[in-house]
């Protein structure tokens, strides 16, 4: 049973998709990840998110380029939060999905990162399933240590070459 769903409105959107998977995975979470488009199979988006709920999916995460309306789509029919991932484009370097994915009407939010941000999709997501799960938390906690030791690392490695100036 998977706690968060990944949904891309094309196959050609698991590149963007792929390190999302692979770092909700490395935090021990399940994860389900199906292409499915709000334009050209809407019977199955609305079917999705109808039943993600009971299928025991907690946040879904919706990838899409150009007329990203996938996140829109899916968050209109369940009370699961919904993640929006806009994915950049040729036309417009994804400020077409951005703006697709960020414009909702009031009544209908989709929480949305940054254009191709998978991974900040991906952390939202698993820290909002942090709030039940003490052991998804404690597991942001030591990503987020092992980012500011990694920074710290690096900031005396620059600080030792400029020394040496």
């Amino acid at each position: 049973m998977a706690q968060i769903a990944i949904l891309m409105g094309s196959k050609s959107d698991f590149g963007v998709v792929k390190p999302a998977v692979s770092l909700i995975k490395s935090f021990g979470v399940e994860c389900e990840v199906h292409v499915i488009s709000a334009h050209r199979t809407p019977e199955e988006a609305h079917e999705f998110s109808r039943t993600a709920k009971e299928r025991g999916v907690e946040v879904i995460i919706c990838a899409a380029g150009k007329a990203a309306h996938l996140g829109g789509v899916i968050a209109a029919n369940t009370t699961l939060p919904v993640i929006g991932l806009p994915v950049k484009t040729d036309m417009m370097g994804g400020l077409d999905s951005l703006l697709s994915t960020v414009q909702m009407p009031s009544g209908i939010p989709v929480a949305t990162v940054g254009v191709n941000g998978s991974e900040n999709a991906a952390l939202l997501a698993l820290q909002i399933l942090g709030i039940k799960y003490p052991s998804v938390a404690e597991k942001l906690s030591a990503y987020k240590l092992n980012m500011k030791e990694k920074i710290n690392s690096d900031d005396a490695a620059l600080q030792a070459e400029l020394n040496n100036l």
